[in-house]
């Protein structure tokens, strides 16, 4: 039986572990906290099925312009953070230009087209189902401009990949969504994705399923992985734990693990932030507020409150310009009432610069990488670790068939 070490119990190494024993691994997952506790918790818990072209650097000089004056809440930066973020944010920039971004999507489209069939897999035997809310989630508009064009966007994402949706006008918005408090444009109710109540709640289950499948999860340090003869070994709470093979999905702490071994990852990081409220009036379904960046999600703790992006590597000190700004926005929305938690929470979202994720082994025998979901490491996590176990499978047969993948994403 071959033995693997999962690093990380987010949603994307827990999906990791669980797919690696589908396929007759046996697997020990290590995180230094609870599954579900880092980043996998603090998403807007969508499993965007629509969501089939990544964000893309700006292009056009105004919308840099835009960015680099804060004139939005989309993305917001520091000039002390600059230095540490400059590199990986011009390899984003080159690689959003129309012909790398046009490989990126011919990829990823075909990943997130799949997501919520994949987590299917999943959510009924971790006993999940109460969780998951199957009614889709709307982008809302101020102007009839924006409307307009997300009219248009929409449109062709159905035609294109088949995506559906349906658009509402002011009224119809309205009458969907009796407890919005401002008229607005228009929305677009983008009707495939599911939503989840608790996504830290989620990963639970699903590490829970796997270790009622016979897996191990364990505490410890991922940091101390070190090669082991022909294999490699970890120190937990209980001992030291060797394996085959280990696994890096430790998210945006990937890179300082993977620099241990000689791998230089030039990794976007994109802090983002929420807060809980309390109240009886909230959306139906989640909404954005695509004009103020702005989503307010129904989730068991209350609504939750997120921000767009922040660019700061992980340890940087929070920010509070794109919280405060979002709470406004949503209590614009809808009469919510106090915070729930005494400070918002705030967590790095991985993000590599040509929009894919890290899904391969390295040329480390044994040392297998899956990180850098970006925006979406709760809805692809199963997806891509459902390749990974397929990858790992066709290494035992013939690894001369696999891509090492510094030399195949141009990294070292």
């Amino acid at each position: 039986m071959t033995t693997s070490l999962v690093l990380g119990a987010g949603m994307v190494g827990v999906s990791t572990a669980l797919a690696l024993q589908e396929n007759g691994h046996q697997v020990v997952l290590l995180d230094r906290q609870a599954p579900g506790r880092e980043t996998s918790y603090g998403n807007a818990g969508i499993i965007q099925t629509e969501a089939v072209e990544p964000y893309a650097f700006p292009r056009s000089v105004s919308e840099i312009a835009r960015v680099a004056l804060k004139r939005g809440n989309d993305v917001d930066w520091r000039l002390r953070d600059l230095p540490r973020v400059a590199g990986p944010l011009w390899r984003y920039f080159t690689q959003s230009a129309a012909a790398p971004y046009a490989r990126t999507i011919a990829a990823y489209s075909q990943l997130a087209l799949r997501a919520s069939e994949d987590h299917a897999r999943f959510i009924e035997p971790a006993g999940a189902g109460e969780l998951i809310v199957r009614q889709g989630w709307r982008a809302v508009y101020r102007t009839p401009a924006s409307f307009e064009a997300a009219t248009a966007a929409a449109q062709r994402l159905k035609r294109v990949y088949g995506v559906p949706s349906e658009v509402l006008g002011a009224d119809e918005l309205a009458a969907s969504e009796p407890a919005l408090q401002r008229r607005l444009a228009g929305a677009v109710h983008w009707t495939s994705p599911w939503t989840c109540r608790d996504p830290g709640e989620l990963v639970a289950r699903y590490a829970a399923l796997f270790v009622a499948r016979g897996g191990t999860l364990t505490r410890g340090d991922a940091m101390t992985l070190q090669q082991n003869g022909t294999g490699w070994r970890v120190l937990s709470e209980d001992g030291a734990v060797s394996a085959e093979n280990a696994i890096v999905a430790l998210g945006p702490w990937s890179p300082t693990l993977a620099k241990t071994f000689g791998y230089r990852i030039p990794m976007v990081f994109k802090r983002g932030y929420h807060r809980h409220f309390s109240g009886q009036d909230g959306p139906r379904v989640s909404m954005l507020d695509v004009d103020n960046s702005t989503l307010v999600a129904p989730m068991n703790a209350g609504w939750r409150v997120l921000t767009g992006a922040h660019m700061a590597s992980p340890g940087a000190t929070p920010a509070s310009r794109q919280i405060r700004h979002a709470t406004d926005t949503a209590r614009e929305l809808f009469a919510l009432s106090e915070p729930v938690e005494a400070t918002p929470w705030s967590g790095t979202r991985p993000c590599m610069p040509d929009m894919l994720p890290v899904v391969g082994p390295t040329r480390h025998k044994g040392l297998w990488f899956h990180f850098g979901h970006g925006h979406q490491g709760f809805t692809l996590g199963p997806t891509t670790a459902f390749l990974l176990a397929e990858l790992m499978t066709i290494a035992l047969v013939n690894p001369l068939t696999l891509p090492l993948l510094p030399s195949a994403r141009g990294w070292t």
